[in-house]
């Protein structure tokens, strides 16, 4: 039997990136998948395409998961359409990298509440699903930032800070209605937004990382393939750095 067989998934950010991969792995596994991004494109139809050819179900809903109203809307379509969620990805985010100084008001608030808030808004709608199970997974994508800090990262590291401490705090309010919840913190990860940086930025990271190697989407995914299934039936209110031993 699959880790996943018989089990629901829904996947914030899935069209690209460590989204697609998590959607991927989950799908691989058995599990329905449903997916959101801010837009329908041609990348959440090639996600759907992929899953499909793995005998999955899989459809992809427009959703900016930053806004209250849209979420719990998009959550009820899922629940139309899948009827119940077992695991939760809340893997939506997005960076304005800047020094303090020159940080604007709105890259504060847009990062806070694109990263931060989207977290609060689908885990709000889902957990009356999961509670009424009494069984589910939440994974929260934090990141090293936000264990470490990192200048020019002030929005995104307080963003991804606060991942944690809500990670931690609904673990304790919902550990009892045998609902796990646990935060994943990725390092330096090959993705679309990382491969726009020179090259030699790239090299100074990886020297830093005592694997000498970047992360892939992939790696990420295994953690939270772990963390979806059974195999984490014990792990509660965790954060899993995924960093090569970037931050040990």
């Amino acid at each position: 039997m699959k880790l996943l067989e018989g089990k629901t998934a829904v996947v914030t950010g899935g069209a690209r990136g460590i989204g697609k991969a998590i959607a991927l792995a989950f799908a691989g596994e058995g599990a329905k998948v449903a997916i959101t991004d801010l837009r329908l494109d041609d990348q959440t139809a090639e996600v759907e395409k992929e899953i499909a050819a793995l005998g999955s179900k899989c459809k992809a809903y427009a959703s900016d998961a930053s806004k209250f109203e849209e979420s719990e809307q998009v959550v009820a379509k899922i629940l139309d359409d899948f009827e119940t969620v077992d695991i939760l990805v809340n893997n939506a985010g997005i960076t304005m990298d800047t020094l303090l100084l020159r940080m604007t008001e709105q890259q504060w608030d847009t990062v806070i509440n694109v990263n931060l808030k989207s977290v609060f808004n689908f885990t709000k709608a889902i957990q009356r699903v999961m509670i009424k199970k009494q069984s589910g997974s939440i994974i929260n994508m934090s990141s090293v930032v936000g264990v470490g800090g990192n200048a020019g990262q002030a929005n995104y590291a307080a963003s991804k800070a606060g991942i944690i401490g809500f990670t931690k705090s609904v673990a304790q309010e919902l550990g009892s209605r045998n609902i796990r919840c646990n935060a994943i913190a990725p390092g330096f990860i090959i993705t679309e937004m990382t491969n726009k940086l020179p090259e030699e930025i790239k090299k100074q990271w990886e020297e830093k990382i005592p694997l000498k190697r970047g992360g892939t989407p992939e790696d990420v995914a295994k953690v939270a393939l772990f963390l979806a299934s059974d195999l984490s039936s014990y792990v509660n209110g965790q954060v899993i750095n995924v960093c090569g031993g970037l931050k040990t």
